[in-house]
């Protein structure tokens, strides 16, 4: 017998490759069977850390829906389809982005896609032709809400688009999906230079006295049992759907809003969504001299 294959090194790698043969074979087999299977994979370094998330993720998107990973209205940024190549370029420049919804009246009557590098003849004086936004829109991919997430990102490979506009039940314009935010749900958060949130941070961090930094996407419900607010989760899953729709617009770094006696100060942001949000509770002293 060889020295370099040990019986129990051997009777290891035996049992981890009968496991996964077994998957091959037909046999029963459930999703908790396949977990322990990969996870043995990693405990044996016959796979890495950053490959049984990436298949755990993978495993994880079979189960989610549209709704449960989509860009809510609130936090759409859309172009109005009679804006001037200026005003165009002007958001277009200040975006970390490549795509954005056109709209005729509001958000609801989506028009179609502008991607960004059809607007650059326009801008750099390229072209003699007059500016038409609707000879350089693409049209709109729409999807429901309750459309399985792998299936979008199947047909998002097969048609060759990156951007769906979600809608509910009603037709109503609920929401926007890209295939970042798909793959962001199997390899983990995609950051790049305009992006200022720490994947480390929790979603609700105490930093002062009645002072809190609170992730944008934190959903109501938690942010509700952490501090016993009542805020209605029935048009907005999240705190940063909440605190736009309060200021009407998606504000920017450094604005205050107030609502319920709790102030929103937002800390970072960027084109598409808010990121970062500073809560400040009232002081319960002040409470007590009002009552």
């Amino acid at each position: 017998m060889s020295d370099d294959n040990p019986p129990s090194s051997n009777a290891h790698k035996k049992g981890w490759f009968e496991k996964v043969s077994q998957l091959f074979q037909g046999e029963p087999q459930s999703r908790d069977e396949l977990v322990e299977v990969i996870h043995d994979a990693e405990q044996r370094e016959v796979i890495s850390e950053d490959t049984r998330e990436m298949i755990k993720g993978v495993l994880e998107v079979s189960d989610l829906r549209v709704r449960d990973i989509m860009i809510p209205r609130a936090q759409i940024v859309a172009l109005k389809i009679d804006n001037t190549v200026e005003e165009l370029l002007s958001t277009v420049i200040g975006s970390a982005h490549s795509r954005f919804p056109v709209v005729n009246e509001d958000k609801d009557h989506i028009e179609g896609i502008l991607l960004a590098k059809d607007l650059l003849q326009y801008g750099f004086k390229d072209s003699d032709e007059p500016f038409s936004i609707e000879q350089v829109i693409r049209p709109a991919v729409v999807v429901p809400e309750s459309k399985r997430v792998d299936v979008l990102l199947k047909e998002f490979r097969s048609q060759r688009y990156h951007m769906a506009i979600v809608v509910d039940e009603y037709g109503g314009v609920s929401g926007l999906v890209t295939i970042e935010d798909i793959l962001e749900e199997i390899v983990g958060e995609i950051e790049d230079e305009f992006d200022h949130d720490s994947a480390e941070e929790t979603e609700i961090r105490k930093v002062g006295k009645q002072i809190y930094m609170v992730k944008a996407l934190t959903p109501i419900d938690d942010f509700n049992e952490t501090f016993g607010t009542q805020f209605s989760d029935e048009e907005f899953d999240t705190v940063g759907g909440l605190v736009s729709h309060a200021f009407g617009h998606l504000p920017e770094r450094n604005e205050k809003i107030t609502i319920d006696e709790i102030e929103f100060k937002v800390i970072s942001a960027d084109t598409r969504r808010l990121v970062q949000l500073r809560v400040k509770l009232p002081d319960p002293q002040t409470e007590e001299e009002s009552a």
